[in-house]
């Protein structure tokens, strides 16, 4: 692309993203250099890019492209996730498409489909990244069904077993019926929805009586092993020691007593459902209840369910009550708000489910992963999060580990008898047989004696070792690389798996590394849309973020995406930010094409008025660069951005460039166009972290004259002392263009023609920038007076007037009329805010903020007064 050309987005794009690939610069190796190390929260390998991945991984590059740029050896490690239950769900959609049913394959034969699946579509994500421009380590990328990486889970698996943390157990777990796995309580979301309570007939065995009974899952009552009272409840005394009989089953069943029953809920009696309700479940333990499971793995009722066998529960449902209700049995149905538990991952309305599984022990594991967040050896962006954190873990339940699929890491437990006991945990079936031999002192046992437990592991309980396994630290502990990169720096995640996979990370650093997995934790918000709903594909508020690069450019739509995203606050979307960000591109593109469009000289002198610009724009740099390190280090990221971006287009664009362009047609010094070249290159630094492509594109265009290396691995401006005076002198003169600018405007003296300016300086304020205010105001002659100047316009900054005679160009009479007539209109609204002012009652009964108001608009009507009276006085 030539330097005069229009920019191209993706034409640049495309060409330094593939040159900063082919020279390697996203690559590290361990060095003698500090690592800064990052690894990518692992998207699932079933995703594609969604404006959740857009927000987070933007911000992780801007990180890792600064830390380059300081000198670190930056180190991204990018990634994905195997996803279990949503890799399964596609592969089994897939073969359903194809007539084959999962249940028919064998395992490896499953996996085969599975691997098919993954080797096709996986890592489409992973690509779109790098549209982005995601300076990841690509020849670093790791997949969490990797060979290391699935030995390293099993390596764990086992020794925690080992160490006593791992048990199997008859449990109450949460049941997705559409997976037909179980999973852990991290993973169920609550709803409220709207239901029904539903009021049932109990007979009283040997009796005409009976009793009333609240439930909201009337099918549930074919699993009934009990009613409960409260044996403080004197409506139910005539109850204790007597039977019921549950409708339609006829099944008889105990009354039993248990302050656990809530007198004030429903009827002040509980149906007890063990198999259907962990609360029931505890019940039913301490009464020694029967236990009967009415569902199948799909939720449709097996052979408990009678007549309904085989039905969906939540037809079986509809179809009950109407049966209830017509054999007189449903007495009445009242309105009922449920809290109903549905799976993350599909959505379905979770089962509770007695079960066999394995379970993680986490109570003990997690205190060293509070401890580490409290004291703030792990720190949490933005604080809010750690209150949140803190309970979770405070209250850490066990974690079900196991989960009835094919895809993900095969639980390593060996069975070899029918008793619950007889099985052995070990990495390999060769280790497996010699423990079970061991254990059982039968030495004839062989390798087909053993079978190999079907169930997977949770995804989480493979991710949560990432940080570690991503550099084989499980498998070899003490390796260069895990010894070099962790603890990594920071991580970048959403707050909605700060427990499923931030706290699990941190306790696994502590159990295999006695270390922090990272230092500092960057919790982004959600993107939201202007209706502050959820971006999602369901409600078709999700602009696709391909889409948005094609139109804005990757540069824009980065700029977009951290115009407003502080750390856990919500990002309220809107594509005109990202219509904002492409506008930004485009003047950093055109400022470059200015200058470079200018001719130089190495006859003609430096002016005065360009000397100043470039040491006031070089120290107003320093002061906003301290701004922006300060943010970086405090994770404001948009604010780091916005002092960016405010320093490139106001002061650099709109003020720097205009103060040391030459005059039409005049070439420029040598001396101001090295400086504008040398801040040119100092801006690039500090805009390639949020704009990489544009940023390097102008850097190399410059490079034939600077013989520079790429940006990229350019190095991050140093701060130096800066003379903060010159900044505050500024902001008085650009004050003083824009009020000659705004004359020249409301009078019609057209900015070509030159005029005189006379400064009454009150103030005895510093003439430094008066050059600067000669050229950009056009005035021919600038000078300072100790009295009011007659027949001219006037305007005060500061204490300080400024007078612009204007004889002959304006009707000095028709001025002051209006200055007159605006005079008057500002007496009256003084004089009204007075009055209030004046009104005892007023003071002392409005808010302090108020009459903090009405209080400024006195002062600032006074000195409005004040300035009006003075150009009235200058036109006399």
């Amino acid at each position: 692309m030539s330097e005069a050309s229009k920019y191209i987005a993706r034409e640049v794009e495309n060409k330094w993203y593939d040159y900063w690939m082919k020279h390697g610069y996203f690559h590290s190796e361990v060095d003698e250099r500090e690592p800064y190390t990052i690894v990518i929260p692992p998207p699932n390998v079933t995703g594609v890019l969604h404006m959740g991945h857009m927000l987070n991984n933007t911000i992780q590059d801007v990180l890792i492209r600064r830390a380059r740029l300081q000198g670190y050896n930056a180190c991204w490690v990018p990634g994905t996730d195997h996803a279990s239950i949503a890799t399964e769900a596609k592969v089994v959609a897939k073969l359903k498409a194809e007539g084959i049913d999962k249940n028919d394959l064998s395992r490896e034969e499953f996996l085969e489909h599975a691997w098919e699946w993954t080797h096709k579509h996986g890592g489409i994500i992973l690509e779109q990244l790098k549209k982005l421009g995601a300076s990841c380590d690509w020849e670093r990328t790791k997949f969490t069904m990797d060979d290391d990486m699935s030995a390293s889970v099993i390596k764990v698996f086992v020794d925690l077993y080992k160490k006593g943390h791992i048990y199997r157990g008859y449990r109450m777990v949460n049941w997705d019926p559409e997976a037909k796995t179980t999973l852990s309580d991290e993973e169920v979301i609550y709803q409220e929805r709207q239901g029904h309570l539903y009021f049932l007939q109990y007979k009283i065995e040997g009796t005409e009586d009976s009793l009333t009974i609240a439930t909201t899952r009337p099918e549930t009552i074919l699993g009934d092993t009990a009613i409960c009272i409260n044996p403080n409840d004197e409506r139910f005394t005539h109850l204790k020691g007597r039977k019921a009989i549950v409708p339609l089953c006829e099944r008889v069943i105990p009354i039993i007593e248990d302050e656990y029953v809530d007198m004030e809920f429903g009827t002040g009696c509980l149906k007890v459902t063990p198999a259907h309700d962990e609360n029931d479940k505890v019940l039913g333990d301490k009464h020694n209840l029967e236990v009967i499971d009415i569902f199948n793995d799909d939720a449709t009722l097996n052979s408990f369910g009678m007549h309904y066998e085989g039905m969906d529960r939540f037809e079986a449902r509809k179809r009950i009550v109407a049966e209830l209700q017509e054999k007189g049995i449903l007495a009445k149905t009242e309105d009922h708000i449920n809290k109903i538990g549905t799976s993350e991952r599909t959505g379905a309305v979770i089962e509770p489910k007695l079960s066999d599984q394995w379970f993680l022990k986490m109570k003990e594991l997690a205190q060293p992963a509070l401890d580490a967040v409290l004291e703030k050896e792990v720190n949490l962006v933005p604080e809010k999060f750690i209150n949140t954190y803190r309970h979770w873990m405070e209250n850490v339940r066990d974690w079900n580990i196991s989960r009835q699929l094919i895809w993900g890491q095969q639980i390593p437990a060996f069975y070899y008898g029918d008793g619950k006991e007889d099985y052995v945990v070990a990495e390999t079936k060769e280790e497996a047989l010699q423990l079970a031999r061991e254990k059982t002192g039968n030495s004839s046992l062989t390798a087909d004696s053993l079978t190999q437990d079907k169930d997977a592991l949770d995804t989480w309980f493979s991710s949560w070792l990432w940080p570690i396994s991503v550099f084989n630290g499980i498998l070899e502990p003490d390796n260069k690389e895990i010894n070099y990169y962790y603890p990594t720096n920071d991580l970048v995640t959403a707050p909605e798996i700060l427990f499923f996979w931030v706290a699990r990370m941190i306790i696994a650093g502590y159990e295999y590394r006695d270390q922090k997995p990272f230092n500092n934790v960057y919790l982004t918000g959600i993107v939201r849309d202007k209706q502050r709903r959820k971006m999602s594909k369901s409600l078709g508020n999700s602009p696709d973020p391909l889409g948005l690069i094609d139109a804005y450019g990757a540069d824009g739509v980065r700029v977009g995406m951290l115009l407003s995203s502080p750390a856990g606050n919500d990002l309220m979307f809107d594509e005109d930010l990202c219509k904002q960000g492409g506008a930004f591109v485009n003047k950093i593109w055109n400022s470059f094409k200015l200058v470079n469009s200018w001719e130089v000289s190495d006859e003609v002198s430096q002016p005065q008025s360009a000397k100043i610009a470039v040491e006031w724009y070089k120290a107003k740099f320093q002061k906003t660069l301290r701004e922006i390190d300060d943010n970086y280090k405090k994770y404001r990221i948009s604010d780091a951005l916005m002092a960016t971006y405010k320093l490139v287009w106001d002061d650099y664009c709109s003020w720097f460039l205009e103060m040391v362009k030459p005059a039409y047609g005049q070439p420029m010094d040598r001396k101001t166009f090295n400086s504008v070249n040398e801040i040119l290159e100092e801006n690039l630094k500090i805009l390639h972290p949020f704009v990489p492509f544009v940023s390097e594109e102008i850097w190399q265009a410059m490079k034939a004259r600077t013989e520079k290396e790429a940006l990229i691995i350019a190095s991050w401006p140093k701060i130096e002392n800066f003379d903060a005076a010159l900044i505050e002198e500024f902001s008085i003169a650009s004050e003083v263009i824009s009020g000659i600018r705004s004359i020249r405007k409301e009078k019609n003296i057209s900015f070509k023609d030159q005029i005189e300016l006379q400064v009454l300086n009150n103030e005895n304020a510093a003439n430094t920038f008066d050059p600067v205010i000669e050229k950009l105001g056009n005035i021919s002659a600038l000078s300072y007076t100790d009295q009011q100047v007659q027949g001219a316009l006037s305007f005060r900054v500061k204490s300080n007037d400024y007078f612009i005679p204007v004889a002959g160009a304006v009707d000095v009479e028709a001025e002051k009329a209006k200055l007159e007539e605006e005079l008057n209109y500002t007496k009256g609204f003084l004089a009204s805010v007075e009055k209030k002012l004046s009104n005892e009652r007023f003071v002392s009964g409005a808010p302090a903020k108020v009459v903090e108001i009405e209080q400024q608009k006195k002062a600032d009507a006074e000195a409005k007064i004040e300035a009006i009276q003075a150009s009235l006085k200058a036109l006399s």
